[in-house]
């Protein structure tokens, strides 16, 4: 880019009417760090950058942040902060002042923080002494704060597993204010987590499309007992968090193969995971080495994060035209999803990219053994005729067992998130214990994440984030709306038609 085309896209972003003051401010700042080479890389690895096969997800040519952080605020509770000259909370009052303040210096890719902590867990010891209408009040207070203050929704919650006066405090509000800030999750394990609290996600979820439910036990097995969920579905450990996410576009990379599908998972996909390995690698020892993050930033400094409790997330996409795709070639109209042979390659494919991903050795990655987090990555708003992650297209659902059925043993080998929306009809609002059931069925077939939406409520679940039906019909009109991320989430609307996602009955 040469200083007229600089200058004129400063102009263009400092005089958009469609922006408000913060997000002109987050758009120069990338404006400004992309005028810098990005970090070194080989030919393949570029060209295949070119070609829309890997991508760095905008991540920005100076990475001089983590993407995502997940702070031990369990830390900040217990200690108090230095730095913010807070010290430890003595009532509930104190405790959300506290996460409050914390969280306003929390960096991610998007600018915000992406992960609250496990609230329930956090606050609970301050609840004694208060009743369900006080505990109300004061969440409903913080719950809004949140979403004013922080207006994104990657800004992230979680619950769970067990039961507490606190976690269903906070899915009465939700479901009383139905903000898309913040995200949440509910952690469900098949002994410590109640049906009637579950019950009352689904009913929180039947008014705002909150929470994500996710397999205790599975997120256990492949990330400890100190994880957190953030941003969209991202699973990743606590205290830590990830480096960078970068993705392969695996319909990209199988319209570069010539041959069917066994040459393919031996020849050219190993030869794609190598070049956004490379990419990642690239990206992380900058922020190490270079930018330096983990030498000087007060979360450090705090004991609130550790570099060895951080990973990386390779993320893949397009699962479902990259089976297609190979079966076409070999005489197959079968259709993921749909039809058996479909789904098997697509098991194949994902339990062989596993494999390669966790053969690429990744610097900087103590949390996860030297080695990257496979991540089903759901997509961007720029994304056209190429699925996210790891799910069905959308408008092609089968009933939901078969969707299940399908889908369900791709979810082991994503240790770093995977989602499946499934869209319920409005009644579902009336039998919320058949959601119950089906969910428990989901989990013990293997499932990770279970996150549905339902027809018609004002809410779109478009990635792994909600948005307002009415906030992104004002940013389809040209104006600024209070929430950044309503503006990806109108882009996907249109690119990747989720709108017309079947709805179906539990």
């Amino acid at each position: 880019m040469n200083s007229a085309q600089l200058r004129e896209r400063v102009r263009t972003c400092v005089a958009d009417p469609t922006l408000t003051y913060r997000q002109r401010v987050q758009q120069l700042a990338g404006i400004a760090e992309n005028v810098l080479d990005p970090p070194e890389v080989g030919a393949e690895c570029r060209r295949l950058q070119d070609e829309g096969v890997v991508h760095d997800m905008g991540e920005g040519n100076a990475p001089y942040r983590p993407r995502y952080i997940l702070p031990d605020y369990a830390r900040v509770i217990r200690d108090g902060s230095s730095h913010l000259e807070l010290p430890p909370p003595a009532d509930l009052d104190d405790a959300l002042t506290v996460l409050l303040a914390v969280y306003g210096s929390v960096p991610s890719i998007t600018g915000y923080p992406v992960y609250l902590g496990d609230l329930d867990t956090l606050l609970e010891p301050f609840a004694d002494g208060l009743d369900d209408a006080a505990l109300d009040a004061r969440l409903r207070r913080f719950w809004r704060l949140v979403d004013r203050l922080l207006p994104d929704a990657f800004v992230h919650a979680d619950l769970g597993p067990r039961d507490t006066r606190i976690g269903r405090a906070v899915l009465r509000v939700d479901r009383e204010l139905r903000q898309v800030v913040p995200n949440l999750t509910l952690r469900v394990h098949p002994e410590l987590t109640p049906d009637d609290l579950l019950r009352e996600a689904v009913l929180t979820a039947c008014g705002d499309g909150k929470p994500h439910f996710v397999n205790h036990p599975l997120m256990v097995r492949d990330l400890g007992p100190d994880y957190g969920v953030a941003s969209c579905y991202n699973s990743l450990p606590r205290g830590g968090g990830a480096h960078t996410l970068n993705r392969l576009n695996l319909r990209q990379s199988v319209l570069r193969h010539e041959g069917g599908a066994q040459a393919y998972l031996d020849v050219t996909l190993p030869r794609h995971v190598a070049a956004t390995a490379e990419l990642m690698a690239s990206r992380i020892r900058f922020l190490v080495e270079q930018a330096g993050f983990y030498t000087h930033d007060r979360l450090v400094a705090e004991g609130l994060i550790s570099p060895d409790r951080f990973t990386a997330m390779f993320g893949v996409h397009g699962v479902a035209e990259a089976v297609e795709l190979l079966l076409r070639r070999e005489g197959s109209d079968a259709r993921y999803g749909r039809d058996g042979a479909a789904d098997e390659l697509a098991h194949r494919l994902v339990a062989r990219l596993a494999e390669l991903v966790a053969a690429q050795p990744m610097p900087y990655c103590e949390a996860s053994g030297g080695r990257a987090l496979l991540h089903a990555q759901s997509g961007i708003d720029s994304d056209l005729d190429v699925t996210a992650g790891a799910r069905i297209p959308v408008g092609s659902e089968p009933e939901l067992f078969r969707h299940l059925r399908a889908v369900a043993p791709n979810h082991t080998w994503f240790a770093a998130g995977i989602s499946d929306v499934f869209r319920f009809d409005p009644a579902v609002a009336d039998n919320p214990d058949a959601v119950v059931t089906v969910m428990r069925g989901a989990f013990a077939e293997g499932m990770r994440d279970f996150t549905f939406d339902v027809d018609g409520n004002g809410f779109v679940r478009i990635t792994g984030f909600l948005v307002r039906v009415s906030e992104v019909a004002a940013v389809d009109a040209g104006h600024a709306v209070r929430h950044s991320s309503t503006v990806l989430g109108a882009g996907s609307m249109v690119n990747q038609h989720l709108a017309h996602r079947v709805p179906k009955t539990p």
